[in-house]
This record gives C-alpha cells, sequence and structure tokens, in this order.
C-alpha cells in the first residue's frame, strides 16, 4: 500500500500562502488538502460566499497556485474532519513545536499521515494541539524561532514523500 498524505491548514489568513500550499502539495503527489476553520478557499461548486468575493480569493489563490491539480476540500469545523480521518486510520500531527513534539528528521512516517498547519504568525491553537496525536518540529538552526507556514509544510511533506518513498 502507497502512503496517503493529507495537509490540513488551519486558520491561515493568507489566500497566497493557500495557493502556495496547493502548488507545492501538487508537486509532491499529496493524497488530499483540506482547507478549515478561516482559511480562504478556491472557488467551487454551489459556493455560499458572495460571488464578488469569492472570485476575488479565487484570483488571490491562483496567482501562487498556477492551476495546481490536487484534491481539496473546505470545512469550517475541524472536530469533524479529525474524527474521520481518525475512523480511516490517520495519525494527526500538528506541525509546532511543543515540549512534546518529535524532530522532523528523526520522524518515520506511518502509512495514513494527516499533518495539521496553523495560523502564519501564532502557531496551531493549543486545543488542535491537544486533539493531535503527535505533534512535529523542524530543528531551527539560526536566530529565527520559526518559518514561513508554506515553507514548514513543504519540508515536512517533502521528509514523509521522501522517507516513505525511500523505505
Amino acid at each position: 500500500m502507497s502512503q496517503q498524505l493529507i495537509v490540513i491548514a488551519h486558520n491561515l489568513r493568507s489566500a497566497h500562502n493557500v495557493g502556495s500550499l496547493l502548488r507545492t502539495a501538487d508537486g509532491l503527489g499529496i493524497t488530499e488538502v483540506i482547507l478549515t476553520g478561516y482559511t480562504p478557499y478556491p472557488a467551487m461548486q454551489h459556493d455560499s460566499r458572495l460571488p464578488h468575493l469569492a472570485a476575488k480569493i479565487n484570483r488571490q489563490i491562483q496567482k501562487t497556485a498556477l492551476d495546481a491539480k490536487v484534491n481539496w476540500r473546505h470545512s469550517e469545523d475541524l472536530t469533524p474532519v479529525l474524527k474521520e480521518l481518525r475512523a480511516n486510520g490517520y495519525v494527526i500531527a500538528a506541525l509546532e513545536q511543543s515540549e512534546t513534539s518529535i524532530k522532523l528528521p528523526g520522524f518515520n512516517p506511518p502509512a495514513k499521515l494527516a499533518i495539521i498547519l496553523g495560523r502564519e504568525v501564532e502557531g496551531v491553537e493549543q486545543e488542535v494541539l491537544a486533539a493531535s496525536d503527535i505533534h512535529l518540529e523542524i530543528p531551527m538552526f539560526g536566530s529565527k524561532e520559526s518559518f514561513n507556514v508554506v515553507q514548514a509544510a513543504a519540508m515536512a511533506m517533502y521528509h514523509c514523500r521522501f522517507l516513505t518513498n525511500a523505505l
């Protein structure tokens, strides 16, 4: 069975980050991207947003997504998404620094993994960390304490794809 890797972008503000995430996920063959909370999402059939707002957000996302072809969906509520993924055998990993986090280079990904990304500045909320099975951390070597959310996601997705496919 090949690896199934899902990325959950929870409460991101930037449509440009969403577009970049979709493009990166496409390039790495990610199974699905789930956009939750107030994360902007591309235009879709039966869109409940006002047409001019949906069009504006879609243009912003497409500016960096560049017509990426990756499965995605939107859910305002993260809780049922996590429940569904767990029922389908996924391990839920929050990409965040914590006292219990596993350093990404030493992480051996399971066959079914969902990685949660959090807010651009504040990171993954405490209640989301508590709802996660594990926390993954990208070690920092310079003076900054964190990476851009999409850069961090790219590192984690690449690590999980490369390590799983190399085994």
